[in-house]
């Protein structure tokens, strides 16, 4: 089937006119939490995302964002018997450590629902360890297909630092803005994605696969929108399902409409904690006012590709 919109880039501005990027009105510091994740082992995954999150909070962060499936890794098989419900016993250990140390947290998990399907689940806990939104990921890379379902709602939340959106790794793939521009004109300022990014064993730091595969897609959205992007990935070598061998390396990024602000370590042994002190975007446009100022920045909603 033929795509019927694509991004097309900004008419340039003249030499003298600077891009107006209103001025920000807080900030959030926030955790990327490059976790190691390994296959089939929730506990031992849990007991160092906890770990993670009073480390976070003894760093001041507000918010410590944690990867996708985080309890059994990305398509591994045992997920299929064993995943667990939300609430249930995952999910309540991290609501539990969000608020013994009171910070928000969000965390992919899987999620087995009451129907039996399993989902590709983020969670936004906050700080009185509620779960205050659930987001099931919806652009599903087809190999992961037969681990979970596909996601049919986008929600973003208002609190204190901010209204968030939540949306998961794939479902900001170039092919997949659409959620991203969604989540936008839902009024998110901070959209946050827990995910797994990964590469064939051979690639190493000095390669750089990432730069278009999200690098550009978060710009999209922080300079359409003057929203910020942020994703934090899991590290370690996958092991079981379809990309045993294959590994993911780390390099959580934070984007806003000046550029990158924060980059976490680019290998697979890179567990660690990147603080980041993000602006919070000013965003008074709603509704039609949101397209009149893209129409300014040159984007085009009325042209084939």
């Amino acid at each position: 089937m033929a795509t019927l919109f694509s991004f097309r880039k900004p008419a340039p501005l003249p030499a003298n006119v600077a891009p107006v990027v209103p001025p920000p009105v807080g900030t959030l510091r926030i955790g990327l939490g490059q976790l190691l994740v390994e296959g089939g082992e929730p506990a031992r995954n849990l007991a160092r995302a906890t770990a993670l999150i009073a480390q976070a909070s003894a760093e001041n962060c507000d918010l410590v964002l944690l990867p996708e499936t985080l309890d059994f890794a990305w398509t591994h098989p045992s997920a299929l018997l064993e995943a667990q419900p939300i609430p249930g016993p995952f999910s309540d250990q991290l609501c539990a450590a969000a608020m013994q140390h009171g910070v928000y947290v969000c965390a992919g998990l899987t999620e087995r629902a009451a129907d039996g399907r399993n989902y590709n689940a983020a969670i936004l806990i906050d700080p009185q360890g509620r779960i205050i939104l659930k987001y099931h990921k919806i652009n599903l890379l087809s190999v992961e297909q037969p681990f979970y379902a596909v996601g049919q709602t986008l929600n973003v939340v208002d609190t204190p630092l901010g209204k968030i959106g939540v949306n998961i790794c794939a479902d900001n793939y170039l092919d997949a803005l659409p959620i991203g521009h969604t989540l936008a004109r839902m009024g998110a300022e901070f959209i946050i994605a827990p995910a797994s990014w990964t590469v064939d064993y051979s690639i190493t730091e000095e390669h750089d696969p990432y730069r278009e595969k999200w690098l550009k897609p978060f710009s999209i959205l922080a300079q359409l929108y003057n929203v910020v992007v942020v994703s934090t990935t899991s590290v370690g070598y996958i092991v079981g399902g379809p990309y045993e061998g294959k590994k993911s390396v780390g390099c959580s990024l934070a984007v806003d409409a000046h550029g990158v602000q924060a980059r976490g370590t680019f290998n697979e042994f890179a567990s660690q904690l990147v603080v980041a002190t993000l602006n919070r975007p000013h965003r008074p446009e709603r509704g039609t006012d949101i397209g009149v100022a893209l129409q300014r920045k040159g984007y085009r909603f009325d042209q084939l590709p």
